[in-house]
């Protein structure tokens, strides 16, 4: 394994802090675009199962982080940490969304006063406040516009 502590560690964090963009992006466009059929299961809670179609949307941060830490374990160099660093993208968006969020398992964090998980919930549900895919806001995950620090801040 390429011993570059550095390279490694920039390629873990990298990919890491590129996945908000791109979970913005596959967001705004996919999901609220020509795969809404799948994420609107999401957004409009007409049934009483625990899955959603939604769930399927995971494969988009599992299937590239599998395929670069396999190829960084085959080749010996830094996509293993490109690898990580999405997969680890990936568990963070799983706990913040489903746990924190949307408390779908045990609750994590429900009694927070602190101020950042304050403006995160409250950038989220207003997301959700939309219930057709048109008219979004909010479609990134950690990274909080101002305005929902300074909504959290008046109240």
């Amino acid at each position: 394994m390429e011993n570059n502590w550095l390279i490694n560690t920039l390629a873990l964090l990298g990919s890491f802090l590129a996945m908000e963009g791109v979970a913005w992006a596959l967001h705004k466009y996919v999901m609220h675009g020509f795969l809404w059929i799948l994420h609107k299961s999401h957004h409009q809670k007409d049934h009483s199962h625990f899955f959603e179609w939604n769930d399927l949307f995971f494969l988009f941060f599992a299937v590239p982080g599998a395929y670069f830490i396999y190829q960084g374990i085959a080749q010996s160099d830094f996509q293993l940490y490109i690898g990580l660093g999405i997969a680890l993208y990936g568990l963070v968006y799983f706990i913040v969304h489903d746990v924190f969020i949307h408390q779908r398992y045990p609750p994590l964090l429900r009694y927070s006063n602190n101020r950042y998980f304050r403006a995160l919930r409250r950038a989220h549900h207003a997301h959700h406040k939309h219930i057709e895919k048109e008219d979004g806001e909010a479609f990134g995950l950690l990274w909080v516009s101002r305005m929902y620090f300074e909504k959290e801040s008046r109240q």
